[in-house]
Parts: C-alpha cells; structure tokens; sequence
C-alpha cells in the first residue's frame, strides 16, 4: 500500500497551520511553522491567492487525510460509508477517522503522534480485546480494550509518550490506565468530542459535486 515518506512537517506548511504531525516538536520553536510559515517549495513565499470555492474545499479534504495519514481511495471510501450511515454525513466521516486503531493508540497516549501509533500498531505491538491487531486502519467499537502487548512494554517510546500524554487532556468518550498501557472505548465519539481545525461540511460539498 503507498504511504507518504516525505517530511511531514512540509504538510503543516502547506496547509498553513499546525497538524501537530510530529508530537512534542509541534509545541516547540523548532517547529517549521514558526520559522517558516509559508508553503513549502521554490514559490511557496509567492503563493498569496486568496482561496475561494474549491480551494477551500480540498483544503479541508486534505488537512483531514493529513492528520490521519490516510490516502485519496482509502478516504473516499471513508465518505461513502458515512454517507450510506444514519447521520450527519460529515460527522460521521470524522467518527470513522477517530474509530481507526492508530487513533485510538494515539488518543489513548501509548504514541507521541498518530505516525508513531501507526508504527506501534504495524509492528503487532497492540492488542485489542486481548488479541493482536495489526492493521492500523480497524475499526475500533464502543466497549472495545485496547492494550500494549506485555512482550512489547519495554519499548521505551511508551515512556516517552506517557509523559507527553500527562500534560494532555483526557477524552470523554475513553477510559484510559497510562501506568499498565491499556484503555477502553467508552462510547463512539460525537462531533463535539473531536476537536480538530476541520470543516467537514466542505469535504462533504465537494464529494458530493
């Protein structure tokens, strides 16, 4: 399957804001966007247009792919699931995204970034239910445990994220023990619960044209 390999930091500069892509660093002044904040490449100081319409709209498609590190099929596929779901089809586009492992991995505090929860999930270091999932993509549902495997609790980026998760805030819809590396999922997300810089109504306008 492709995956982007490229410096993830060049993504926020060419969305123009911080994805928090590259945890702890994203909070410092070594962010690139603190140094640079202006689109990556030879003309990235002269791109100024305003953005209108369409632009606007593959924007917001492209910093929700970004943020969860998910390719064009892949999210589309997203969408039409959500819009086949009772719901508001945007909303329910954003609760596949946060119900994809790697997330709750990422959400749970056991990575520092959902980049390094995708790793963690790869390398079969994640558990769910007691059985090892390694498909960052699954789908997780309410009442779901999701653990760090015990072979796997000596890796020492799991520190690393725990002391970076102590100073973030806890989702309401998870249950989460940092000290034994496990959580649970509460309940499936709602709107107000994913607190992201998205405007999914215009990922929804332009998949619908």
């Amino acid at each position: 399957m492709a995956r982007y390999k490229d410096a993830v930091c060049r993504l926020c500069r060419r969305e123009g804001m911080k994805l928090f892509l590259k945890g702890a660093k994203c909070f410092t002044d070594k962010c690139p966007v603190e140094k640079r904040n202006f689109a990556p490449g030879q003309h990235g100081k002269d791109r100024k247009a305003k953005i209108v319409g369409y632009g606007l709209q593959l924007r917001e498609k492209q910093k929700a792919k970004r943020i969860y590190f998910t390719q064009e099929g892949q999210f589309r596929n997203y969408f039409e699931k959500a819009a086949r779901a009772k719901g508001v089809t945007g909303e329910m586009l954003l609760q596949q995204l946060e119900r994809r492992l790697d997330n709750i991995v990422f959400r749970m505090g056991f990575a520092v970034a959902r980049r390094q929860a995708r790793q963690l999930v790869r390398h079969g270091h994640v558990a769910v239910n007691g059985r090892k999932v390694d498909i960052p993509s699954y789908q997780i549902n309410a009442g779901d445990e999701v653990t760090i495997r015990e072979r796997s609790l000596k890796l020492s980026i799991l520190e690393v994220a725990k002391d970076f998760a102590s100073h973030q805030p806890v989702p309401g819809w998870l249950e989460i023990d940092r000290d034994n590396y496990k959580g649970r999922v509460l309940a499936l997300p709602r709107r107000e619960d994913i607190n992201l810089p998205v405007n999914e109504q215009l990922i929804v306008e332009l998949y619908s044209k």
